[in-house]
């Protein structure tokens, strides 16, 4: 985060794009703790305290359900029979890509309690982004939304004694694949997106992940892929066609 902040602030200056007003580095900052913070801090904590991968993909496969169902009370936005049809056949595609992929039990309660935190925090992320984010300057207020994740989880990680890095070649790599590929181009990209499109529509592409993670296991790392991965991921695909792609290309 300090550093996805610091190269934020470079992009920000270098292209002489606007910085936020301060009550918009607050709405970014709560943004950036709910999205960031919140929801990978929850999803590496469940991760930690033992819950299985599969059963926290699952967990937090229900946030655009959710979103959806919360979209017309918080933001007024109307979710469509095609697109209900779409989310509720994107996670019954999640379910079947990590079928065989849920082992070793449901874990301890404290494990599902930082999964759920992390399901509720993307979930309220991304509504008040969507609600009060519209006139956020989309590079400066990104970078408010790193300086206010890498304080609140540097705060946490001195709390906790603190950490060891160990620089090696895959932690470098790891680590400019973090910040350039995912901080920077896929969270500008979510941001734009939240930005000009409904939430649930938005929402309805994190079906994907999923699915494409196990076809990424099964192309780099030889993970089985069996039928039921296949007719997931065919679901998934259906699902966010239906959900996020209108009826009608404007």
């Amino acid at each position: 985060f300090v550093l996805a902040a610091g190269l934020m602030a470079l992009l920000t200056a270098a292209l002489r794009a606007p910085w936020p007003t301060r009550a918009q580095a607050g709405r970014a900052a709560v943004t950036g703790l709910l999205l960031h913070a919140g929801y990978l801090g929850g999803v590496t904590t469940a991760i930690w305290l033992g819950l299985p991968a599969g059963v926290t993909s699952v967990l937090v496969g229900v946030q655009p359900l959710l979103t959806g169902f919360l979209s017309w009370p918080v933001l007024g936005e109307r979710v469509t029979a095609r697109q209900w049809a779409g989310l509720a056949l994107g996670f019954a595609g999640v379910l079947l890509v990590m079928e065989g992929r849920v082992s070793g039990g449901l874990g301890s309660p404290a494990a599902l309690g930082a999964a759920a935190f992390a399901l509720l925090c993307t979930t309220a992320g991304t509504l008040y982004q969507r609600r009060v984010g519209g006139d956020m300057p989309l590079l400066g207020g990104t970078t408010a939304q790193y300086v206010a994740s890498a304080a609140a989880l540097g705060a946490v990680t001195l709390a906790r004694g603190g950490g060891v890095i160990h620089w090696n070649a895959e932690f470098i790599l790891s680590l400019t694949w973090l910040v350039l590929v995912l901080s920077v181009g896929a969270i500008l990209l979510l941001m734009r997106l939240l930005r000009d499109l409904p939430a649930a529509r938005v929402n309805s592409l994190f079906y994907l992940v999923p699915p494409l993670a196990v076809l990424e296991s099964w192309l780099l790392f030889g993970e089985r892929l069996s039928a039921a991965s296949l007719a997931g991921l065919a679901l998934c695909v259906t699902g966010v066609a239906l959900a996020a792609v209108p009826a009608r290309p404007s």
